[in-house]
C-alpha cells in the first residue's frame, strides 16, 4: 500500500491497527460506542461496495471470521452489527459494534451499550483515556493472535 487513503488515517492507521489483509484492515475504533467497537477499512480508493474487486468480497469473509473468533476470545458479545455507512468517510469501511445486554468494565472504565436492545447509538461513546485505549488495542490483538 502507498499512502493511506484519508479514512484509514481518519480512524488512526496505522497506530490503531488489530490485523490486517491484503484488501482489508481491521482498526481499534477511537470513539468507543461499545466495548472493542472497530472498524473494518478497505484498503483501496473505492467509495460504493460494487466498485470493489471480487478479490475483495472473497477476503471481506476471512477478515469477518477473524474478528468474531478475535472478539469471542477477547469478551463474549451478545450480538454483532456490522454498519456500512459512508457518510462522512467516504472510502468503504464498516463499522464493527460488538453488543451487550450488560455493561462491560475493562480497566476500570464502565463501558455501555447505550442503544441496547434496538439500534446502537453513535453518538453515546464511551469516555477512553489513552491508556485503557492502548491497552484494549494490545488485549485486542492478542486475542485475535489466539484466535487464528
Amino acid at each position: 500500500m502507498t499512502e493511506p487513503h484519508a479514512t484509514l488515517v481518519k480512524f488512526g492507521y496505522p497506530g490503531s491497527t488489530i490485523a490486517e489483509f491484503r484488501h482489508w484492515i481491521v482498526l481499534l475504533r477511537p470513539q468507543q460506542v461499545t466495548l472493542a467497537s472497530l472498524v473494518l477499512v478497505n484498503r483501496g480508493e473505492e467509495a460504493s461496495l460494487s466498485a470493489l474487486p471480487a478479490e475483495a468480497f472473497t477476503e471481506m469473509h476471512e477478515a469477518v471470521q477473524a474478528i468474531e473468533a478475535g472478539l469471542r476470545h477477547f469478551r463474549s458479545f451478545d450480538r454483532i452489527n456490522y454498519l456500512a455507512l459512508m457518510m462522512v468517510d467516504p472510502h468503504v469501511h464498516f463499522h464493527v459494534l460488538p453488543r451487550y445486554a450488560a455493561d462491560q468494565p475493562f480497566e476500570g472504565v464502565t463501558f455501555k451499550d447505550a442503544g441496547w436492545p434496538g439500534v446502537p447509538d453513535l453518538k453515546q461513546a464511551n469516555p477512553c483515556p489513552e491508556t485503557v485505549m492502548n491497552s484494549l488495542r494490545l488485549a485486542l490483538m492478542d486475542a485475535f493472535g489466539k484466535a487464528r
